[in-house]
């Protein structure tokens, strides 16, 4: 614990330092910061994706460094420091898990989550989905939205009905793509990805890991396959797609290896 401690206050005596005496760090404000702290979490993210231990441990320091620095703002026109934050963090902790600091028996995780839930309710909020940030990825927002309201109990009872509803909301898409009306084929698209999203939660799936690994594969054997049409001195613009396809089944075997 000294160890940790210590580590601590040496990075606020460095971002005291900074503030004070670096042109760059005396110039940010809590605006100029947020785009470069929502990059480092998408850093982050591709760490984790990656399993890259090292990389985890960078992106996270550069993480702690911006809340820090925010706190350090704050700290100079007397809305909180970074006391304040750690204090507040504690406390709802503490709050939020009666079953550890008081007298509430839990039996599973479940349980856990329907009791947060709630004690949130009682804390002022009118929503259940209140808590869920307006500008996150709309995928990411689906899976949110799904555990938000499965913490009270609005959830199905099994995977196959979460997968009935999936085909059903699929035959409506095809419905509505026979009848050409736009705006209706994306309503419908998007209860497909919807349901989608719903039946990657009953499977222990998070569909925007899911969907990123498969995007990184993706560009991984494209650059193969490009790699080896070049080799080949052949041009991807000049080609087929039977043509390319070759190439990449080829680039899919290669990448397997890999």
């Amino acid at each position: 614990m000294e160890n940790k401690t210590k580590a601590f206050a040496r990075l606020l005596t460095i971002m005291d330092e900074l503030r004070e005496q670096c042109p760059w760090d005396q110039k940010q404000t809590m605006d100029s910061l947020r785009y470069l702290t929502i990059e480092e979490l998408y850093e982050l993210s591709d760490a984790i994706l990656e399993k890259d231990m090292p990389e985890i441990k960078k992106e996270l320091g550069d993480i702690l460094l911006h809340i820090i620095f925010y706190s350090r703002i704050a700290s100079e026109t007397n809305d909180f420091d970074i006391a304040d934050v750690i204090n507040d963090i504690c406390e709802k902790l503490i709050h939020r898990h009666p079953h550890i600091y008081g007298d509430v028996k839990v039996a599973d995780e479940k349980e856990v989550k329907k009791n947060w839930e709630k004690l949130k309710l009682k804390e002022g909020r009118k929503s259940v989905l209140e808590g869920v940030p307006k500008s996150l990825p709309a995928i990411v927002k689906a899976f949110r939205i799904q555990e938000k309201v499965r913490g009270i109990g609005f959830d199905w009872d099994n995977k196959s009905q979460v997968w009935e509803k999936v085909l059903e909301e699929i035959e409506e898409l095809k419905v509505e793509m026979k009848k050409g009306d736009n705006d209706r084929i994306e309503s419908e698209f998007g209860d497909v990805l919807f349901a989608l999203t719903n039946y990657a939660r009953f499977i222990n799936v998070n569909p925007e890991d899911a969907l990123e690994r498969t995007n990184k594969r993706f560009i991984k054997r494209f650059q193969i396959m490009e790699e080896m049409i070049t080799k080949d001195g052949l041009s991807l613009s000049d080609m087929k797609l039977s043509e390319m396809d070759v190439y990449w089944e080829q680039a899919k075997h290669i990448y397997k290896k890999v």
